[in-house]
């Protein structure tokens, strides 16, 4: 099955929707999935239209329930080195520039769990799954997973959810704050697709400034990510989203920010 078909693309009223599209593998991440998924990321990218972006799994049993992991067999470790790195589409997530939610249907495991991660932002059914189970197989995780999880819930929670490969459920989840939100399976899509519109009214480049300044905060002396954020401020006065902004606020109207 071709790149295009295992991974779907829709756009609609400035949102992008990115739908990992095998279903009866559970959404597994080969390696057609993710040079799908970063080839999907950059059509948005390039999008002007386009202020948001979801991912999400076909069906309504998973996510992405992990690596395909027929494509491990026989492997050596230079070969699982050179696996892990090629596509990299934990990275291209992350470093995708306009807000991004995880639209979390079900099981969301191994490298779904670290795709999860890479988003700004994630919401579940109240039926997801969700886990690190690579240590079962004799490894760890490879797409972020020992990176991000820690960072997000602590190191203690993450080292014991890595530790023993045990699932947890999308309360449990949202407990940790791994899941910013849970709501019942079949409100899920409308939820997010609510909260994506709210997001995509603002301005783009505050948007973009927004997301650059908080995941500075991980890689950034306090200090630093100051001076990063003060930077930010002063390069949005520049802008005409800006200006309207102000003025929206000042004459009581709703701003209609144009991106500019």
């Amino acid at each position: 099955m071709a790149a295009e078909n295992v991974v779907l693309l829709e756009k609609q009223d400035r949102i992008g929707t990115i739908t990992v599209n095998r279903p009866d593998k559970l959404n597994a991440l080969n390696a057609q999935v993710r040079v799908g998924v970063a080839m999907a990321l950059e059509q948005l990218r390039q999008d002007d239209k386009v202020r948001v972006a979801i991912i999400t799994g076909a069906g309504d049993k998973a996510f992405i329930a992990g690596a395909d992991i027929a494509e491990f067999k026989g492997k050596s470790g230079v070969e699982g080195y050179h696996y892990i790195q090629t596509g990299d589409v934990y990275s291209a997530v992350e470093r995708f520039p306009k807000p991004t939610i995880a639209m979390v249907n079900g099981f969301c495991l191994g490298g779904g769990c670290e795709v999860a991660l890479a988003c700004d932002i994630r919401i579940a059914g109240d039926k997801a799954k969700f886990g690190q189970p690579e240590i079962n197989l004799g490894l760890i995780p490879g797409g972020g997973g020992t990176q991000r999880l820690p960072r997000l819930i602590g190191q203690g929670r993450a080292m014991q959810l890595i530790y023993t490969g045990d699932l947890v459920d999308a309360a449990t989840a949202e407990k940790y704050g791994l899941v910013d939100e849970v709501v019942p399976q079949d409100e899920l899509k409308d939820r997010v697709m609510a909260l994506a519109a709210k997001i995509a009214e603002k301005s783009p480049a505050a948007l973009q400034a927004t997301k650059e300044s908080i995941r500075a905060a991980w890689q950034m002396p306090l200090d630093d990510g100051l001076r990063f954020e003060k930077a930010w401020f002063g390069l949005l006065f520049s802008t005409e989203d800006m200006s309207e902004g102000v003025g929206a606020f000042l004459e009581k109207r709703k701003p209609e920010f144009r991106g500019k």
